[in-house]
C-alpha cells in the first residue's frame, strides 16, 4: 500500500525526532551512561582516534543526523584542545529510519548533507549514536562516497547494540550492549534533548 506525501513526511518527523510509533509502550530498564560517562567515553575516543590517525591533516568527522551530529562536533572540540588544531565536522541526514528505533521504513533515505569540504583524499570519521541493523550506515556510506573518494572511512558509535543485518563494524565504540528485539537504546544528549543520558527502554506493547 503506497503512503501519501504527507503520511511520509508524518514518518520522517518520528525518525527525525526520535519518536517512538504511535501505541506504543515501553518502561525504562535501565541508565546505561550518565552525562559523566558519556564525556569521559568521548575523552577516551578522542585519544584513540589520536593514536590511530597518521595524518591529521586528512582528519575529518561527519555525523549522522540527529544524534551523531553533536557527537561529531564534541569529538573535534576534544582534538582541537589537545592538538591546537580545528578538524572539520559534517553532516548526513537520514530520513525515513532510525536505525536505534528501527521504527520507520526498511531504506534509508539520505536526505541531506552539510559538507562544506572536500572529501577526497580525507581521512573520514563517520559518527553515529547507536549502530544496529547497519543500514544507516550502509546509507550514509553510500552518500558519502558520492561528494567524492576519501582515503579512508572509520565507523564511530557511542552505543553498539549488535543484531547486525550487515557485515558493518565500528572502529571505534563508546560501549557494547547486547541488546534483544525487544530493547531499544535510547541517547539522549544536551543539545537536542536538553538532558544528558544513555538509556535501555524496553517495549511492553506486547507486539
Amino acid at each position: 500500500m503506497r503512503q501519501s506525501a504527507a503520511g511520509r513526511a508524518r514518518r520522517a518527523r518520528g525518525a527525525y525526532n526520535h519518536e517512538l510509533p504511535s501505541g506504543m509502550q515501553t518502561r525504562e530498564k535501565a541508565q546505561l551512561m550518565s552525562a559523566s560517562e558519556i564525556d569521559r567515553t568521548l575523552v577516551r575516543l578522542a585519544h584513540e582516534i589520536l593514536e590511530k590517525s597518521e595524518d591529521l591533516d586528512k582528519l575529518a568527522f561527519i555525523g549522522i543526523r540527529r544524534r551523531g551530529v553533536p557527537l561529531a562536533q564534541r569529538l573535534a572540540r576534544k582534538i582541537e584542545s589537545l592538538e591546537k588544531r580545528a578538524v572539520p565536522v559534517g553532516v548526513l541526514d537520514i530520513s525515513f529510519y532510525r536505525d536505534d528505533l528501527s521504527t520507520v521504513d526498511v531504506k534509508p533515505v539520505v536526505s541531506a548533507t552539510d559538507i562544506s569540504f572536500p572529501v577526497q583524499g580525507k581521512d573520514i570519521i563517520l559518527v553515529d549514536d547507536v549502530l544496529y541493523t547497519g543500514r544507516t550506515v550502509r546509507a550514509a556510506l553510500d552518500a558519502l562516497f558520492d561528494q567524492g573518494r576519501p582515503a579512508r572511512v572509520q565507523l564511530l558509535v557511542l552505543i553498539d547494540r549488535g543484531r547486525r543485518e550487515l557485515p558493518i563494524e565500528a572502529r571505534f565504540v563508546g560501549r557494547v550492549v547486547q541488546t534483544s528485539a525487544r530493547e531499544i537504546i535510547e541517547v539522549k544528549l544536551q543539545e537536542i534533548d536538553q538532558t544528558e543520558k544513555v538509556l535501555l527502554v524496553e517495549r511492553t506493547d506486547g507486539q
